[in-house]
């Protein structure tokens, strides 16, 4: 009998998720924010909320057919830069209204609150519900908490309305990114969104030796698995990317196909055939030693090929690479003029490690090369931080 009253239980509904869109996010959230129910951003001025619940609007209306709703509080949507519009391909949010979002700037001021009298939030409900309803809207945007709730006058008030604002959020179905200010000792100033909402997200930029990095953390996703490490991520001229570092599984496939090296008795070193596909290999010596040569004729042999080279370079210019390698008769502006063969030059103090890795990862995502040099790698460990030593 228990065995058949077990079998005729209701099994429960699988959590739906709501794709972002961002690359590495949706990796780490097992597909996307969870659908229908209220995310969190919360973090420090300059970390990217905005930016995150932007993409997170426009990609859902340009990949995933979904109209939005982004509420501004704080700036209009006139003073948002044309750079941030331009990641998206246009220049000014009026091309959001042709491509199924609405934007809306609520304007909240303390003095006139005062003159007339109590502040709740049923105006904000009539005004966002006849925004969701006039595009049947499924993404919906709050930017941010602090300037809605600046007017509420008590601690009780303000805690029964963020309550009201989650549930009617729910009630609606949409899936809603809510951004809001970190607060100094819990992830946000009044203490009781993370409570309420179902998924929570983290951002931080730290400055350690005079280098800054982005991290991102999901603290909280409610019924459901997610990485719960930190993750750096970048925010480039396309939007974020997000670097999954320590969730990447190390099952990539292993081939046994050769490739030159594009050095003849390098080749015949290795059996006549040269380097594994796929593989790795660690070029090392004193300055002097040719190891930028190996590198480069690696490159150009790819090109040769017809197959995409990218070269990382962190010490020397792409010029002054180019021109070194014409004194021992190896041209590469061939390949780089067929567009086979790209060079992405940066200090190594220009980012933290972190930044380094994820500015690669966006490179190769992006040009999809089937051979990468990195010219030196040693150059990095001046991006990251070395531990004090101990005194004893």
């Amino acid at each position: 009998m228990a065995s058949k009253r077990s079998k005729s239980k209701a099994r429960l509904p699988d959590l739906l998720r709501c794709p972002t869109g961002i690359q590495g996010l949706d990796e780490i959230t097992g597909g996307g924010l969870p659908r229908g129910r209220p995310t969190l951003v919360c973090g420090a001025t300059g970390c990217g909320k905005t930016l995150l619940a932007m993409e997170f609007l426009v990609r859902g209306a340009m990949q995933f057919d979904e109209p939005g709703v982004f509420m501004f509080f704080e700036e209009t949507p006139a003073e948002v830069p044309r750079r941030t519009w331009r990641r998206w391909g246009s220049t000014s949010p009026t091309w959001c209204g042709a491509s199924g979002i609405v934007l809306d700037h609520v304007r909240i001021e303390r003095s006139e609150i005062e003159e007339t009298g109590e502040y709740d939030l049923e105006g904000l409900f009539v005004r966002l519900g006849l925004a969701i309803d006039s595009i049947g809207a499924k993404r919906v945007v709050l930017d941010t908490l602090e300037a809605l709730f600046a007017g509420l006058p008590s601690e009780a008030v303000l805690r029964a309305e963020l309550r009201r604002l989650f549930l009617w959020l729910k009630a609606k179905g949409v899936t809603a990114v809510i951004t809001a200010e970190r607060g100094r000792e819990q992830l946000t100033r009044h203490g009781l969104e993370e409570y309420v909402s179902d998924c929570v997200i983290v951002l931080d930029q730290r400055v350690q030796e005079r280098l800054a990095t982005r991290h991102l953390r999901v603290v909280k996703y409610r019924g459901a698995m997610h990485g719960t490490n930190e993750y750096p991520f970048l925010i480039g001229s396309d939007g974020i990317i997000v670097l999954p570092i320590t969730s990447l599984k190390n099952d990539h496939a292993a081939t046994s196909e050769r490739i030159s090296t594009g050095i003849p008795r390098l080749d015949a070193m290795l059996g006549g055939q040269g380097f594994f596909r796929g593989s790795t290999i660690l070029l090392t010596g004193p300055p002097g030693s040719g190891k930028t040569s190996v590198g480069s004729f690696f490159a150009e042999a790819a090109a040769r090929r017809g197959e995409r080279a990218l070269y990382f370079a962190f010490e020397e210019s792409p010029n002054q690479i180019e021109r070194d390698m014409r004194s021992i008769g190896l041209r590469l502006e061939p390949a780089i003029q067929r567009g086979l063969l790209r060079f992405h030059a940066s200090r190594p103090t220009l980012y933290g490690l972190e930044m380094h890795l994820a500015t690669m990862y966006r490179e190769i995502k992006a040009f999809r090369p089937s051979v990468v040099v990195v010219d030196p790698i040693t150059s990095l460990l001046v991006a990251g931080s070395h531990p004090k030593p101990r005194p004893w």
